[in-house]
């Protein structure tokens, strides 16, 4: 039976953080918030959700290094509470929170698997993220020699540790930054994690704080399919071999 907990990475959205912390409480899982070096307006926000709920669990980052070492720090945290899955979910409140119990609940029927989500926006999604997210996600589709995945970039997903760690633990290399959501990916379904994929709704409020800036966060995407392009060459046989053998599944 599958233990979870949730990790909520904090940046520059400490005002939102009551509202995410209070859609979990339902489900009696320690609450992992990670700072990730905010200013102290936000750490403020954070202090109170340690003092206001039992289950939250806080991770103090002294500068900000970005979300993918946020979650990072945050699955090291529950791997010393002992939980096998943890779902990562933005402190924004842009997500569905009404789909947690779905996926926890995918979760359980698959516990092997990397439970991901992609978005159903509402009419207050910029056109230009939508049209960044399909680039993206045609790059993935190139160096997992696979067409499979939706959406590489949405942040709700449940993982499982025990691969998760493996990747930290064989220093892999993960961008540190907007390239983290993608790298993670790509990189557990190289070691053939499979895929479980269910849609989330997913908004943009007027007066949302972004935290992605254009030119450091394009550099770090760019880099992040770089690096693994090259990861891909080196694994071609593998992957080709996969792909051979789910076009075979498919058709027979």
């Amino acid at each position: 039976m599958n233990k979870f907990a949730f990790i909520v990475p904090v940046y520059r959205h400490g005002a939102t953080l009551d509202q995410v912390v209070s859609s979990l409480l339902k489900y009696n899982c320690p609450v992992i918030i990670v700072d990730d070096g905010n200013e102290e307006k936000d750490k403020a926000f954070i202090r109170q959700a340690v003092e206001k709920y039992s289950c939250v669990v806080p991770v103090w980052r002294n500068k900000n290094g970005g979300k993918g070492r946020a979650v990072n720090d945050g699955v090291l945290k529950a791997q010393e509470l002992g939980v096998t899955h943890v779902l990562q979910i933005d402190s924004d409140g842009q997500h569905d929170a009404n789909r947690i119990e779905h996926f926890l609940e995918l979760s359980e029927k698959n516990p092997e698997a990397l439970i991901c989500s992609y978005p159903e926006y509402d009419e207050s999604a910029p056109a230009s993220r939508l049209k960044a997210r399909k680039v993206a996600n045609t790059w993935v589709h190139i160096v997992t020699l696979s067409n499979e995945i939706k959406d590489c970039l949405i942040g709700f997903r449940v993982y499982p540790l025990e691969p998760y760690l493996k990747l930290l633990k064989g220093h892999a290399i993960l961008d540190s930054h907007m390239g983290f959501d993608i790298d993670i990916l790509v990189h557990l379904m190289w070691k053939g994690v499979p895929v479980v994929q269910s849609p989330v709704k997913v908004s943009y409020p007027k007066d949302g704080v972004s935290n992605f800036r254009v030119v450091r966060d394009n550099v770090h995407i760019s880099l992040a399919y770089t690096r693994l392009c090259i990861g891909m060459m080196l694994r071609s046989p593998v992957l080709i071999f996969r792909a051979i053998k789910r076009g075979l599944k498919k058709n027979g």
